[in-house]
């Protein structure tokens, strides 16, 4: 510790906690417990013992107390008038500390996927219902730049376990085959599963090695998996669903991030109810290390309220 340091620490008066001041300063301008209680919110000898402590504490008695009734004796009054600017100071440093993390956008990182096609469509609606709130929309399907820590809240693909997180399962993987009505009415084999492997098929190529792909997909559904000759391939996973939109052969999709698509006819499913479940997920990420400020709780409440609102995929 160095000698300026050192000083500091020696100057420094030991204070007693907030609430017993805020105890204190709301009975004096009352000079009634029951009506600090009842501005506070707690209870009446909740006030009186923070009170009493607060006069312990200095071994001053601040208040004389009568049969039903309390009033300030001068080492109160004086006290009073010593903290209550104090306490107004405090206030008003809360309410601009606030009023500046709710002009504070909230950073929310996401897969390429996750950012393209399940948060852009819906936050239109959640801008028009929070308007005082500001979301900065970070896109990447490298980890660590979602995890950067400018990031406040992240939705990323795994098994639910990040150390030094939180995380909150927005919706499970489930993998199906999905394809334009006008593919499908012109290849009407794809809609046999062991036809499959010779169709025009969509790929992404992607840097997780978890990441399902077509042989992997029909080797999971027991179905002919041989090479595949025809595949379309795009390095992100928005690209290929685009590429299925406009027919140009058969995606895989994934659950959730296809919803809206299927929901309008734009896409639909070849093969019907087959599909592919497995134990990953996207989950949301709340570092454990941030502090919490207003404007990402209500952010966060929105996902999770959200996820709570999904179509859920059977088995």
């Amino acid at each position: 510790m160095s000698p300026n340091t050192r000083r500091t620490s020696e100057r420094r008066k030991p204070l007693p906690p907030l609430d017993y001041l805020l105890a204190f300063e709301a009975a004096a301008e009352h000079e009634s417990f029951a009506s600090a209680a009842r501005q506070i919110n707690i209870s009446e000898t909740a006030i009186s013992r923070k009170v009493r402590l607060l006069e312990q504490h200095f071994g001053l008695p601040f208040f004389a107390r009568g049969h039903r009734s309390i009033e300030l004796t001068p080492h109160g009054r004086e006290f009073l008038g010593r903290i209550a600017p104090a306490l107004e100071m405090l206030r008003d440093a809360a309410d601009d500390a606030l009023k500046t993390s709710k002009k504070r956008p909230v950073i929310l990182a996401a897969t390429n996927s996750v950012a393209s096609l399940w948060l852009t469509p819906r936050l239109h609606e959640f801008r028009q219902a929070n308007k005082h709130l500001s979301i900065m929309l970070v896109a990447s399907d490298n980890d660590e730049e979602c995890l950067a820590d400018t990031v406040d809240l992240a939705i990323l693909r795994g098994d639910g376990n990040w150390k030094g997180y939180d995380s909150h399962l927005v919706f499970g993987e489930t993998i199906f085959p999905v394809c334009s009505p006008e593919f499908l009415e012109q290849n009407p084999e794809v809609a046999q599963i062991d036809n499959l492997a010779q169709a025009p098929l969509i790929e992404v190529s992607s840097s997780h090695t978890e990441w399902m792909n077509w042989q992997a997909w029909l080797e999971r559904m027991g179905a002919k998996a041989r090479r595949l000759e025809r595949a379309t391939l795009f390095n992100t996973y928005p690209l290929s669903i685009y590429a299925a939109v406009d027919s140009v052969g058969v995606a895989l999709g994934w659950g959730h991030l296809v919803d809206r698509f299927l929901g309008s006819g734009q896409l639909v499913r070849p093969l019907g109810s087959a599909q592919v479940r497995t134990e990953f997920g996207y989950y949301l990420l709340t570092p454990q290390n941030h502090p919490a400020f207003p404007s990402r709780s209500e952010v966060s409440d929105w996902l999770v309220a959200v996820s709570a609102a999904r179509i859920r995929y059977a088995d």
